[in-house]
C-alpha cells in the first residue's frame, strides 16, 4: 500500500503562482509594470473575488520572507560608504518627509474630531512610501544613481528606520501601554544592533566570505550568505527590532565584502519569487465589492493623499537646497503609501487600532487607496521629470535661484578656454584631479551644497545650481568654455543640458557619460560631441584583460583600445554611419585656443562663404579645415562656401570665440528653452 503524503496548501501556492505568472505576461505585453500585474493577480485571486487561495497566513509568511529578501539586496547594493555619503539627505530630508507628512495628518484629523493617538497612528500609516516598488522601478530603468533615485532612497531609508519607532508606539497609541520606557529600552537595543553589524560587516564577515569563496564550492557561497541574511534578521527579532531592518543591515554587511556582487546575483531570482508573493497578498486584502460601493470616497482620498505628500516631500528636498526640478520629481515618486504601512497597519488593528478610527471602512479605505496609489506610481516615475520641469518654469524656482546665489561666490569667476565639469560623484572628482594635476583650468557646477563647500574650501571653482538653467552655464563662464563634460548620470536632463550649451555657445564641445550604450544615439542627436557609455568601457577593460592574458605588448593592446574609442564605439554597436568625433588638440597652451564647430540649419553661417564672414578680419579667428562628410579641406579658401553640416575646426582667442557666437548659433532658441534663457 503506497501512502502519498499531501500538502494542504499546494493547490493554493500553484494558483498564486500560475495567476501571477498570466497576469504579469499580459502587464509585460501592454507595457505595464510586473509589480502591478502581481496587485492585480492578488485581487482577482484573493478571499474577495475568486477565491483560490484562503489560507492568508501562508501568503503572510511568504510575504514576509519576500520583504527580508527585498532589504537584503537593497543593503547589498548600498554600501555604509554611499549611506555615509547622503546621511545629511536620509536626516534632514527623510526626517522632515516623515515629521511633516504625520503632523499634517494629525492636523486635518483632530480638526475634524478624531482623538489625538488614532490621528498620530493614521499619520504614520500615510507617511511611509513604498520601498520595494520605488527601488524596483528605479533599478529597472537605470536610474538608481540619478539625483532623483539618490533622494528617493535617501528618504526610503529614513522611512525604513522610522517604523521601528511607529511599531513601538503603538502599544501607547492604543492605550495597552503607559510607559515610555520600553519604547527607549527597544531603541537602545536597536542602537546597539547596529554597532554590533558595522563592527562585523568591517572585520567579520568579509573574512568568512573570503574562506568560504576560496573552497569554489557555490552551493556553500550561497548556503553562507543566505544564513547572514536570515541569521542577522533574526537577531534583531530577538531586540525586539523589525526583521526588515535585519535583513537591510545583513545586505550592509555583505556590502563591505569583494563579493558581494557576487552574493547579489545569487540572491536575487530568490527575491523576485518571494517578493512577487508579497505584492500578491497586497492585493489579496482589497475587498472589490467595497471598491465599487465607494468609489468617489476612494478616489478623493487618493488624491487628498497624493497632493499631500507630493508637496510635502517636495519641500523637504527644498530645505535641503535642491531645485525645485529635482525636489518636484523626487516627491511625486514617493506620493505612494508603502508596504511597510500594511505591517504597521496590521499590527494597529491587533492592538485595535484603525486607520481614522472608522474600524473597518477605515481600514478597506486604506488598503483600496495604498493598492491604487501602488498601481499609479509607475506612472508618476514616468512624469516626474516633466512634471519637475513644469514648475521650474513658475515663480517657485525663485525658492532655488536664491539658494544658489546663497552657494554661488560673490566674486565673479574670471576663466577661459576652460572645461565646464557637471558633477561631482565619484567620476567627476577623477576628473577634477587630473584637470588640477595637468593645469587645465576647470570649474564645477553641482546640485550638492556640501560638495560645492568643500570644493570652496580646496580652493576649485564650483557653482551650485542646476546645469540645464542659463544663469548657472553663464556664471560658469559658458561663453568662452572650450569643452562641457557632463559626469551626471541623469539621462533626462543631460540632453538639455547640451543642447542649452549648444545653444549658448555653438562652439563648445560636449563629452557626456552615460550607463548604457543604448543612450549614445539620444544623446548624439541632442548634439553631444562624444558619448562614453560605461557599458562599453567595461567593455574596452574586459577586451584589455584578455590581451593582457595572451600577453600581448602593452602598446599594441592600447592601440587596438584607441581604435575602439576613436571609432565612437562603432565597431560594437554595428553602426555603418561614420560618428561626429571630437579630437583634442592637445593640452598645451595653443591647443586649448582650437575649437571645432558644427553649421547647423538656419545659422547666419549656411549658405556664406568665409570672405563673407570675415572671420579673420572682424574677430581675428583663422579656419584651419572644413569637415564635409568624408572630406577634409585644410586651409580653404575665402570662396570656400559652406553648408549645414560642416564642421569647422579653427584657432583664436576665447573671446573673439565668444563674441563670433551668434554667427553660428541657429536663429532661433529650441522651444523648451525659451522660457529659460
Amino acid at each position: 500500500m503506497v501512502f502519498a503524503v499531501s500538502l494542504p496548501f499546494l493547490n493554493e501556492i500553484v494558483a498564486l503562482f500560475l495567476v501571477s505568472v498570466l497576469i504579469a505576461y499580459i502587464c509585460y505585453r501592454i507595457k505595464l509594470v510586473p509589480i502591478a500585474g502581481f496587485l492585480i493577480a492578488g485581487v482577482i485571486i484573493g478571499p474577495n473575488a475568486l477565491g483560490l487561495v484562503q489560507d492568508i497566513e501562508l501568503v503572510d509568511m511568504l510575504a514576509e520572507i519576500g520583504i527580508i529578501l527585498l532589504l537584503f539586496t537593497i543593503g547589498i547594493e548600498f554600501s555604509l560608504e554611499k549611506l555615509a555619503r547622503i546621511k545629511n539627505a536620509i536626516i534632514v530630508g527623510g526626517g522632515l518627509q516623515v515629521s511633516l507628512s504625520v503632523a499634517a495628518v494629525v492636523g486635518i484629523l483632530i480638526f475634524f474630531g478624531v482623538e489625538w493617538k488614532v490621528a498620530v497612528y493614521t499619520g504614520c500609516l500615510v507617511a511611509l512610501s513604498s520601498t520595494a516598488i520605488i527601488l524596483g522601478l528605479l533599478s529597472e530603468q537605470g536610474k538608481t544613481d540619478t539625483p532623483t533615485g539618490r533622494l528617493s532612497l535617501a528618504v526610503l531609508i529614513f522611512q525604513d528606520l522610522a517604523i521601528i519607532a511607529m511599531v513601538l508606539l503603538i502599544p501607547i497609541l492604543s492605550g495597552e501601554s503607559d510607559s515610555t520606557a520600553d519604547v527607549f529600552i527597544v531603541l537602545g537595543k536597536a542602537a546597539l544592533l547596529i554597532t554590533v553589524v558595522v563592527v562585523l560587516a568591517r572585520k567579520v564577515v568579509p573574512w568568512i566570505l573570503e574562506k568560504v569563496a576560496q573552497t569554489r564550492r557555490q552551493e556553500l557561497f550561497i548556503l553562507t550568505v543566505m544564513a547572514i541574511c536570515f541569521g542577522t534578521a533574526a537577531l534583531t527579532n530577538l531586540a525586539d527590532v523589525s526583521l526588515a531592518l535585519g535583513a537591510f543591515l545583513a545586505g550592509l554587511v555583505v556590502s563591505e565584502s569583494h563579493y558581494s556582487d557576487h552574493a547579489l546575483s545569487e540572491i536575487l531570482p530568490l527575491k523576485t519569487i518571494f517578493n512577487a508573493v508579497f505584492f500578491v497578498s497586497v492585493g489579496m486584502l482589497l475587498d472589490l465589492q467595497f471598491v465599487l460601493d465607494y468609489p468617489l470616497l476612494l478616489l478623493g482620498v487618493a488624491a487628498g493623499v497624493l497632493v499631500l505628500k507630493f508637496i510635502l516631500s517636495s519641500i523637504s528636498l527644498l530645505v535641503l537646497g535642491y531645485p525645485i526640478r529635482i525636489a518636484a520629481a523626487t516627491g511625486l515618486v514617493l506620493a505612494q503609501i508603502g508596504e511597510f504601512s500594511f505591517v504597521l497597519e496590521r499590527a494597529g488593528r491587533t492592538a485595535g487600532l484603525t486607520p481614522g478610527g472608522f474600524g473597518e471602512i477605515g481600514s478597506q479605505t486604506f488598503i483600496a487607496v495604498s493598492v491604487l496609489l501602488m498601481l499609479l506610481t509607475p506612472l508618476f516615475l514616468h512624469i516626474s521629470p516633466r512634471v519637475g520641469e513644469l514648475l521650474s518654469k513658475t515663480p517657485l524656482n525663485k525658492i532655488g535661484e536664491k539658494r544658489k546665489e546663497s552657494k554661488t561666490p560673490e566674486e565673479e569667476i574670471d576663466l577661459e578656454d576652460h572645461v565646464i565639469l557637471i558633477g561631482y560623484g565619484p567620476a567627476g572628482r577623477n576628473l577634477a584631479k587630473v584637470f588640477t594635476e595637468t593645469g587645465i583650468p576647470f570649474i564645477v557646477i553641482e546640485m550638492n551644497p556640501k560638495s560645492v563647500t568643500e570644493m570652496h574650501d580646496e580652493g576649485i571653482n564650483a557653482v551650485y545650481g542646476d546645469a540645464a538653467r542659463t544663469h548657472i552655464l553663464e556664471h560658469a563662464q559658458v561663453y568662452k568654455a572650450k569643452l562641457c563634460v557632463i559626469a551626471i548620470n541623469d539621462p533626462d536632463v543631460s540632453p538639455r543640458i547640451i543642447k542649452l550649451a549648444k545653444y549658448l555657445n555653438p562652439t563648445i564641445q560636449t563629452i557626456v557619460r552615460t550607463r548604457y550604450l543604448a543612450e549614445a544615439d539620444f544623446l548624439e542627436e541632442a548634439g553631444a560631441d562624444t558619448v562614453v557609455p560605461e557599458e562599453m568601457e567595461t567593455t574596452v577593460r574586459l577586451f584589455s584583460s584578455v590581451l593582457n592574458a595572451y600577453m600581448i605588448p602593452e602598446e599594441e593592446i592600447q592601440q587596438h583600445i584607441n581604435e575602439l574609442r576613436a571609432e565612437d564605439y562603432q565597431i560594437m554597436r554595428g553602426s555603418i554611419q561614420e560618428a561626429h568625433l571630437m579630437v583634442l588638440q592637445g593640452l598645451d597652451e595653443e591647443g586649448l585656443h582650437t575649437r571645432a564647430v558644427l553649421v547647423r540649419n538656419g545659422s547666419f553661417a549656411a549658405g556664406k562663404t568665409l570672405s563673407e564672414l570675415k572671420l579673420r578680419n572682424t574677430y581675428e579667428i583663422t579656419v584651419l579645415t572644413v569637415n564635409r562628410g568624408d572630406k577634409n579641406v585644410g586651409n580653404p579658401a575665402g570662396d570656400f562656401k559652406l553648408e549645414p553640416g560642416d564642421r569647422l575646426v579653427m584657432v583664436g582667442l576665447a573671446s573673439r570665440f565668444a563674441d563670433a557666437a551668434e554667427i553660428f548659433r541657429e536663429a532661433e532658441a529650441p522651444e523648451e528653452f525659451e522660457d529659460n534663457i
